[in-house]
């Protein structure tokens, strides 16, 4: 499967909240910013449907706003529960500029969120 690489934001620009929002290509991404990097999922609990970007993030995990659930965002593995994990997307700075790769075919209905 391609994919192609789409400028989000500058690094002097993304939120002191660390996380970051974009649609490329139709997907909807969440940058997350950890001690360990960035990284990027897709915005939608695998559980619920609903954009994971209006949860908080705490020690390397997104949590749905609507139920909990929790995403580690270097991995996308759901923790602790049986949900489907995220996907994750490649994440790289090119002069300044925090840029993701997203495949070329748009998303399914299965990972876009709720609504839209």
């Amino acid at each position: 499967m391609s994919e192609t690489w789409h400028s989000v934001i500058t690094e002097t620009d993304f939120p002191a909240e660390g996380k970051a929002t974009a649609v490329l290509g139709g997907w909807h991404v969440l940058v997350a910013r950890t001690e360990d990097g960035l990284h990027a999922v897709n915005d939608r609990c695998t559980h619920q449907a609903a954009l994971l970007s209006a949860g908080r993030i705490r020690r390397g995990a997104v949590m749905c706003p609507l139920h909990g659930a929790r995403f580690d965002v270097a991995t996308g593995r759901c923790l602790g529960a049986a949900y489907k994990d995220l996907r994750t997307f490649p994440v790289r700075i090119v002069a300044g500029t925090i840029e993701v790769a997203v495949p070329d075919a748009p998303p399914g209905m299965d990972e876009r969120p709720v609504g839209l």
